[in-house]
């Protein structure tokens, strides 16, 4: 049963009421024991024989009839109309619509009761609670909901593909990215001639954040806006004052598009531990003069770092870790399942597209979607490919969406990992005594599994018509959502773990951003009566007395606005170090959207904190964006 008392949250492009419930427990087991699986085997077992060949971002309130509340300040309205209305519904004209917060807003009545229904979840964790359950169209959590910026109507989808590292398979970086951290270190010491005390550090997992942009011969790491311009810049560990940002990155006739060979983009999760350890060896290099070689510079530095992060994917070490005890570093998402099941049986066909190989994909997935046992464990089989028409493995993205790509297909054999040929992934006699049971098409009607190949082969292989009828759903901008999006006209959903958190932070922060605007309207009000009274005074025919009352008047003003000034860059660096103490808010920076908020808004059609939140949705939903608000809009649009 729900709890009586319930919290109020709201949503970016639809609207919702969170209630705080008992009734869909925690979908994981505490009590699962990772030695119950062969995981390890399966590992070793699998052989592979390779060929030579080869936001912007906002923010809306929904109340209930019988509750009502203070409105809070909402950053893409101005904040006189805020206080009198909310964000419109996806699909609704705001010019001619006006709500007041008892009503609630959605795209039509159907949409809302479907969505705002009470509901009843399984108490038990082998049924999580889907949009497809019985009494399913619950209220959603706003850490859980699923944010547009391009319409999409789902019924236009004919196939649904992950990838599966950070998208499917979310990894836990206390865990994982210490391992890579730690790998790294080693690499650079051992194979690198790195002084040996590197092996006394230790990785803080919360430091670093996605949308930094590493300065290779600086040695600074910066946070920069939707312009490019830098906000918030460190040399190393040591912040930038305004002065030193200004001379690196100000003083330029053309402006630095900050992209490579001089600048590294930390765009998903995997670079976090190398963009740390950079920072490191910045300090290191700058504090021990003597200890690193006179002909190692911040660039070299940098290309070291990267040389030791690849020796540790290229020698294993990493995967087989992970492959080991898969459940010390793989969040258990037990609502993977429910929602394959139900994109499946609602017609569409669903794949995977991965850069990973078969012996580490068909671990993590069985981990995902393996059989739980009574006590807890996992078997080690390969039913998760029940839940897939499509398995592509090495598929080396980003160049696997380049449809030029000419790179060969192969079939892989799931219980030896070999690799079979294909005519562009149509069956070919093999040489040699291959077993009959090896077909491209199970009986069964399972899975097909390739190695290698491009998205033309994709493409045939799924019988798709045009790009469009298909969404991919990964968690790399560059990897993932661009390329998919920019090159082949996909629809894409972009997995953003971090925003949980951050979309209820900026609920709970609602006051002191509400107190943000209101010093940043006063400091502008007192600036304009400032600039008014300077150039009265430069006016003829003013007398002595009235001159002595205008400076009078103008020294109160410069020392209101210097505490205005005062008070609303303090209520700023609190409001920046409430969401992150080093670069504050992941979508933001200062009041513009940041870069990485940019590049979300421009590649990806959609947007959520897991893969998984899909299950919350109708299969068959239409995703409509807020409206877009320009500046001249704000004071001219009626209520």
């Amino acid at each position: 049963m729900s709890s009586p008392l319930s919290i109020l949250l709201p949503s970016c492009n639809r609207t919702f009421v969170v209630p705080v419930s008992d009734s869909c427990p925690l979908l994981t087991n505490s009590n699962t024991n990772p030695n119950s699986c062969c995981f390890q085997a399966c590992l070793f077992n699998s052989i592979m024989r390779i060929p030579k060949s080869p936001v912007h971002f906002c923010l809306s309130l929904f109340s209930p009839p019988d509750f009502h509340f203070s409105r809070p300040f909402l950053p893409r309205i101005p904040f006189h109309l805020a206080k009198r209305h909310a964000f419109h519904a996806a699909g609704s004209n705001p010019l001619h619509d006006s709500y007041t917060m008892d009503k609630g807003l959605g795209a039509g009545i159907g949409d809302i009761i479907s969505h705002f229904q009470n509901s009843s979840c399984s108490d038990g964790v082998q049924e999580p609670c889907i949009w497809a359950s019985p009494g399913g169209a619950r209220k959603i959590d706003i850490g859980k909901q699923i944010f547009c910026n391009r319409s999409l109507n789902m019924k236009n989808i004919v196939a649904v593909g992950f990838d599966m590292d950070y998208t499917l398979a979310q990894y836990k970086p206390e865990t994982f990215e210490s391992l890579a951290y730690d790998g790294t270190v080693r690499k650079l010491v051992y194979d690198l001639g790195y002084p040996e005390e590197l092996l006394e550090w230790s990785f803080d997992w919360k430091y670093m954040v996605r949308g930094l942009v590493l300065d290779k011969k600086r040695g600074n790491i910066l946070k920069m806006d939707r312009h490019k311009y830098v906000k918030v810049a460190y040399h190393g560990f040591r912040e930038m004052s305004k002065e030193e940002k200004v001379e690196a990155y100000g003083n330029t006739l053309i402006r630095d598009a900050f992209d490579e060979p001089d600048y590294a983009l930390i765009d998903t999760l995997f670079s976090l531990a190398e963009a740390y350890l950079f920072a490191q060896l910045v300090d290191f290099m700058d504090n021990n003069p003597g200890k690193v070689s006179k002909s190692t510079d911040y660039v070299r530095m940098y290309k070291d770092v990267r040389a030791a992060v690849d020796l540790c994917h290229r020698d294993g070490t990493l995967k087989q870790m992970v492959a080991k005890d898969p459940k010390t570093y793989i969040n258990e998402d037990r609502s993977i399942v429910p929602m394959l099941k139900m994109l499946r049986e609602s017609g569409r066909s669903t794949f995977l597209v991965t850069n990973s190989l078969w012996d580490y994909t068909t671990i993590v997935m069985n981990f995902l979607c393996g059989s739980h046992t009574l006590d807890g464990g996992i078997t080690c089989n390969s039913d998760w490919l029940l839940y897939f028409d499509v398995v592509i493995t090495g598929s080396a993205k980003p160049g696997f969406f380049h449809e030029d790509n000419r790179a060969n297909l192969f079939q892989v054999e799931p219980e030896s990992g070999m690799l079979l040929n294909t005519d562009n992934g149509t069956p070919m006699p093999q040489v040699g005594d291959i077993s009959p049971g090896l077909l491209l098409k199970e009986k069964n009607g399972t899975c097909r599994i390739f190695q290698g190949g491009s998205v033309g082969h994709l493409h045939k292989l799924l019988s798709i018509e045009s790009s469009s009828q298909v969404l991919y759903v990964g968690d790399h901008i560059y990897g993932d959502i661009l390329r998919s999006k920019k090159v082949l006209g996909w629809r894409t959903m972009l997995v953003v773990p971090e925003l949980e958190r951050e979309v209820e932070l900026l609920w709970e922060l609602r006051d002191l951003r509400k107190k943000l605007h209101l010093l940043r309207n006063e400091r502008d009000l007192i600036e304009d009566q400032i600039h008014h009274l300077k150039w009265s005074l430069k006016s003829e025919g003013i007398d002595v007395d009235e001159q002595r009352k205008m400076c009078t008047r103008m020294d109160d003003l410069e020392c209101q606005r210097d505490k205005a000034r005062l008070s609303h860059q303090e209520a700023q660096r609190e409001c920046h170090q409430k969401f992150h103490k080093v670069w504050g808010q992941l979508m933001k920076t200062g009041y513009q959207n940041s870069r990485f908020a940019h590049q979300v808004e421009r590649f990806a059609c959609l947007y959520t904190s897991q893969v998984s939140n899909l299950s919350l949705y109708s299969p068959d939903k239409y995703y409509r964006p807020s409206e877009d608000f320009m500046p001249h809009e704000f004071d001219i649009i009626p209520l």
